[in-house]
C-alpha cells in the first residue's frame, strides 16, 4: 500500500501506528467515467472473501488491514458522494447500502470504517467552496478522514480563521487518514455553536486508546491538535450541516442528497455495519446448524423446530432492519425535495433517527438470538457468530441508537414539547 506509518510514542502516552496515503493511486476519469452503480457493488461484492479472510487480522491490529484497505480503494467507493462538477460519482443512497453490505458481511469493523469514510466525503461536499476546491478539485479527488465531534475541541478567532486545540474521541477512520474533521466551539461565544473544522492529517496527533471489546478493528483511536491555525474556509457550522443548510448544500442545490439534513444520514451510515454483521450471522448459524450435533442424540441442530425458529426470527428481523434504512434514506430526500428552498422539520427528522435507532435494535436482536442458540463453542475467538454480538453490541452504543434517547425525543415531538436534545 501506498503509504507512511508514523509510529511515534512518548513517555506519557503511546501514538497509534497510523498509516497517511502518499496518494497518486487514484481512479483516472476514464476509470470513474466508467463506474455505474451496478458496477461498484459488483467490486465490492468480489471483495468480501478477502475481507472476511482478514477479520481476525484486522482485530489482532486493531485498525483495518493494509491490504484490504488498499484493494477498497481501488474499488472507487470512496468517489460514490464527491459531486461530479469535481469528477465524483454522485450516486445515491440505495447504490450506497448496496455497496457498502458485503464489505460489513465480511468484517464488521471494516466495514463500519468504510462506510464512515464514504460517507464523510459528503460532509466534505458540506464545507466552504474553497475547501471543495482544495481538495477534491486540487490533491484529493477524494478524502479519508475521520469526523469526531466529542467532546468538542476550543476554536479560537484570530485574522483568517481560528487557532485549534483539542482532544477527541471516536476517530473511525483516522488510522488511514489524510485529513481529520473535528468539532470546536469559540470560547465565551453566546448562543454557542457547534463548528465542524477540517485539516490535513499531518497537523494532528493519533493516540493509542482504542482498547475496546467490540468493533476492535476500527482503529478509532483519540485525536490530538493544540493551537492549530486553521483557515476560515476549512469551517463551518455543523448547526447547518445537521439542518441542510450548510454552504454545500446551496453550491450543490441540483442534488437534494447534497441539502438533506445529516442525522439521519449519518444514522443509515452506521447502521450499514449492523445490518451486514447480522446477515453475516445468519449464514454462518445455517451452516453451524447443518454440522452441531445435540448432546446426547445423534440429531443435527437444523433439525430441530426450536432452531428453525431463531433462525427465521433473526432472518426477519435482518430484513426488516435494511427496509428501514432504504425507506429512511428515501424519506429523507423526499422530504429534502418537498421543502424546496426550505428544511425538512425537526418533527420528521427526529422520527426518522427514531426509525435507525430501531433498525439497529432489529439487528443487535437478531445476532443474539442466534448467539444464544448456537452452542457454547459459538464462544471462541475463532467463531464469527461471538465477533457479530460483541461489535453489533458497541455499533448500537453509538449516541445516534440511543434507543430511550431516541423514543424520548420521537414521544416528546408527538406532544408538541421541545427538543432536549441535538442529536436529530
Amino acid at each position: 500500500m501506498n503509504i507512511a506509518v508514523q509510529t511515534r510514542k512518548t513517555d506519557a502516552e503511546p501514538f497509534a501506528d497510523r498509516r497517511i496515503p502518499k496518494g497518486g493511486d487514484w481512479l483516472s476519469s476514464e476509470e470513474l467515467n466508467a463506474l455505474t452503480p451496478e458496477e461498484l457493488v459488483r467490486r465490492t461484492t468480489a471483495l468480501k472473501p478477502l475481507v472476511a479472510a482478514h477479520a481476525l487480522e484486522c482485530e489482532r491490529l486493531r485498525r483495518p488491514v493494509d491490504a484490504v484497505w488498499d484493494a477498497i480503494r481501488q474499488t472507487g467507493v470512496f468517489y460514490h458522494f464527491v459531486p461530479k462538477r469535481y469528477g465524483g460519482l454522485e450516486f445515491d443512497i440505495d447504490s450506497f447500502i448496496d455497496a457498502m453490505l458485503p464489505i460489513a458481511e465480511g468484517c464488521g469493523s471494516t466495514g463500519w470504517v468504510t462506510a464512515f469514510c464514504v460517507e464523510h466525503n459528503w460532509m466534505l461536499a458540506q464545507f466552504p467552496e474553497g475547501l471543495q476546491d482544495e481538495t477534491f478539485g486540487g490533491d484529493f479527488p477524494y478524502i479519508i478522514a475521520p469526523g469526531a465531534t466529542n467532546p468538542p475541541g476550543v476554536a479560537q478567532p484570530v485574522e483568517g480563521g481560528y487557532r485549534l486545540s483539542g482532544r477527541w474521541k471516536w476517530g473511525t477512520g483516522v488510522m488511514h487518514a489524510d485529513w481529520v474533521m473535528v468539532t470546536g466551539m469559540i470560547p465565551g461565544e453566546t448562543p454557542s455553536r457547534q463548528l465542524f473544522l477540517a485539516l490535513p492529517a499531518g497537523e494532528i496527533d493519533v493516540l493509542d486508546t482504542w482498547h475496546v471489546d467490540g468493533m476492535i478493528g476500527t482503529g478509532s483511536n483519540d485525536i490530538r491538535c493544540d493551537d492549530v491555525f486553521v483557515p476560515e474556509h476549512r469551517v463551518m457550522d455543523m448547526g447547518e450541516m445537521r439542518m441542510g443548510c450548510a454552504p454545500g448544500a446551496k453550491i450543490h442545490a441540483h442534488n437534494p442528497i447534497y441539502r438533506m439534513p445529516m442525522t439521519p444520514f449519518l444514522a443509515i451510515t452506521a447502521a450499514i455495519g449492523a445490518v451486514g454483521v447480522a446477515r453475516s450471522a445468519v449464514d454462518h448459524y445455517k451452516e453451524r446448524i447443518g454440522v452441531r450435533t445435540m448432546l446426547g442424540t445423534t440429531i443435527k441442530q437444523n433439525e430441530k423446530p426450536a432452531a428453525h425458529m431463531r433462525l427465521g426470527e433473526a432472518a426477519a428481523k435482518t430484513e426488516t432492519a435494511e427496509m428501514i434504512l432504504r425507506a429512511v434514506g428515501r424519506r429523507n430526500v423526499t422530504l429534502t425535495e418537498a421543502a424546496g428552498t426550505g428544511l425538512v422539520s425537526n418533527e420528521d427528522r427526529i422520527a426518522l433517527r427514531a426509525q435507525v435507532a430501531l433498525a439497529m435494535d432489529l439487528c443487535r436482536d437478531a445476532i443474539r438470538l442466534l448467539v444464544e442458540g448456537a452452542g457454547s463453542s459459538a464462544h471462541m475467538t475463532s467463531s464469527p457468530l461471538q465477533r457479530a454480538l460483541r461489535d453489533v453490541n458497541v455499533m448500537a452504543s453509538h449516541v445516534v441508537y440511543d434507543f430511550d434517547g431516541a423514543t424520548e425525543l420521537l414521544g416528546r415531538s408527538l406532544i408538541g414539547l421541545a427538543p432536549n436534545t441535538p442529536v436529530f
